[in-house]
């Protein structure tokens, strides 16, 4: 049984891992979406989600912290000045997992992780309601 079992070991030693989810941060936060494998994906999910709350309020003290385990000063930059901003009014659940099959070599579970753009979400409400339109003039033509 897995009981209290805190975190995935991905099979690497301590300092291996955690240079691993510091990059994979890094990379997530320059391209705000990137491919993995399943168990990467949530153990940098829970990383890369605890590195949000502390953007959502810009001060020393956080960006201290989060200079910690982002090494590169273009990015955190962005991650206080763009990204914590756009999640000021969100709670929680910054990132979404996407399965997108197995890996042809070894048949990993491959996932993509990606930030919860509002801007996107926004986006295909619109396309939504322009489609409802476009269905509603057909309709009317029809008649």
């Amino acid at each position: 049984m897995k009981h209290k079992i805190g975190f995935n070991k991905l099979n690497r030693v301590s300092a291996h891992r955690k240079a691993l989810i510091r990059n994979m941060m890094t990379v997530l936060f320059k391209h705000e979406r990137i491919e993995t494998t399943h168990a990467k994906a949530v153990e940098t999910r829970r990383a890369a989600e605890k590195m949000i709350t502390r953007a959502k309020v810009d001060s020393v003290h956080n960006r201290r912290i989060a200079a910690r385990k982002i090494q590169d000063e273009a990015i955190l930059n962005k991650l206080f000045t763009e990204i914590g901003p756009r999640f000021k009014d969100r709670a929680g659940g910054y990132t979404r997992i996407l399965r997108i099959g197995n890996r042809a070599q070894d048949a990993a579970d491959m996932v993509i992780l990606e930030l919860v753009d509002q801007k996107v979400e926004e986006k295909k409400a619109e396309r939504n309601k322009r489609k409802a339109e476009k269905k509603a003039k057909e309709a009317k033509k029809a008649e």
